[in-house]
């Protein structure tokens, strides 16, 4: 089936309830048994089509019950309110798995996975993010903050903790930087987390999947 052709590139942080080695990326049972987090998105490089997309900011909240491979989720989108609405038009397809080859991609699986998608919501979105650093803030008008900082090991005197997440074959990135992360949300699906799993990467996502 032929896709319109779109492609994301730009920073990314996110945030579960998992432990600092999210059992999900080694294909093991959420920490908590249930997944609940939040991705969060700017585009640096972007289109849809004749759509230019750089420049455009969005989160995607989430929340599964069991294991995501389980199903029986729900997801709800926030795009920046300043997208215009071609922009929001394409986000919500591209998040939302279309103009997407099966299981080429995160959001394809989520979307998938998920019985319930709450109504998108269009809000103002601040987000900046250190990715080497691993260090990110997040605001989305009133309702999603998050915070992410290095991992400080009790037993090292205050120094940071560098570690990452390889994937050579992810369908979500193919390496990635974790740290500490804390999120409050008031949305449709609430979150309250504390020092829990923080990733950041740079996405490239294409109709096809990740873009090596």
């Amino acid at each position: 089936m032929a896709h319109v052709d779109w492609y994301i590139e730009g920073p990314s942080f996110g945030s579960c309830n998992c432990g600092y080695a999210c059992p999900c990326q080694f294909e093991e049972r959420p920490t908590q048994g249930d997944c609940r987090g939040f991705e969060v998105l700017e585009v640096t490089r972007g289109h849809f089509g004749p759509t230019d997309l750089a420049g455009c900011k969005m989160a995607l909240i989430y929340a599964w019950p069991g294991a995501i491979f389980e199903g029986g989720g729900e997801m709800q989108l926030i795009i920046d309110q300043d997208a215009s609405p071609q922009q929001r038009s394409a986000l919500e397809r591209v998040l939302t798995g279309q103009d997407t080859d099966e299981m080429a991609t995160h959001w394809w699986v989520f979307h998938a996975m998920c019985d319930h998608v709450h109504e998108t919501l269009y809000l103002p979105i601040a987000f900046e993010a250190d990715i080497a650093g691993r260090r990110a803030n997040v605001k989305v008008g009133t309702v999603l903050t998050s915070t992410g900082r290095p991992i400080a090991p009790p037993h090292a005197g205050g120094e940071e903790h560098r570690v990452r997440i390889d994937i050579p074959g992810g369908i979500e990135f193919t390496q990635a930087e974790i740290g500490s992360a804390s999120t409050q949300c008031t949305t449709a699906i609430p979150l309250e987390l504390s020092d829990t799993y923080g990733q950041w990467h740079t996405l490239k996502h294409g109709p096809t999947g990740v873009v090596h």
